[in-house]
């Protein structure tokens, strides 16, 4: 079940990242081209970026796609390299997951209690909604960690 939420977390996160390319494309012509550009666009061209890095966490690692110092890892056997992956999401991602949700929770309520908004004439309103994917993110990361150790702990049976 986490598995197929961090998918289609995946292909919403891809379908958000063409929609920020087409937007760029659009501001940097108008901009060059026609002088014209849009405080509230690049803004959302911010927050798109936001959620792409952000919801993308819990994808990559589902997929062992994220950044690791291979320089050993990969010659370590199987088994020692499943310890180390367990090691560390219980010592890791799961602490770091907890803090962020922790933090984030007050970081999102006082953006939304005080109706932040971007401080730029023409800037986005409601800045708490993009506020509010840091503890969301780190909640899949969470959640796809879980998963991540038991699928270790049933491929530990045939190493």
């Amino acid at each position: 079940m986490i598995d197929r939420v961090t998918d289609f977390i995946g292909r919403f996160t891809a379908v958000v990242l063409v929609v920020l390319v087409v937007l760029i494309v659009y501001d940097a012509t108008a901009r060059y081209l026609f002088s014209v550009g849009s405080t509230a666009l690049q803004e959302l061209e911010w927050h798109l970026y936001d959620v792409v890095i952000l919801l993308s966490i819990a994808y990559t690692l589902k997929h062992n796609a994220h950044v690791r110092v291979d320089i050993f890892y990969d010659r370590f056997s199987p088994k020692v390299q499943a310890i180390i992956n367990i090691m560390a999401i219980l010592f890791f991602i799961f602490p770091l997951s907890a803090l962020i949700i922790y933090i984030g929770f007050d970081f999102v309520s006082l953006s939304f209690v005080q109706h932040e908004a971007s401080s730029d004439p023409g800037g986005l309103t409601h800045r708490w909604i993009v506020k509010s994917l840091m503890p969301l993110a780190f909640l899949f990361l969470a959640l796809q960690s879980l998963s991540e150790i038991g699928k270790i702990i049933k491929g530990w049976k045939s190493l």
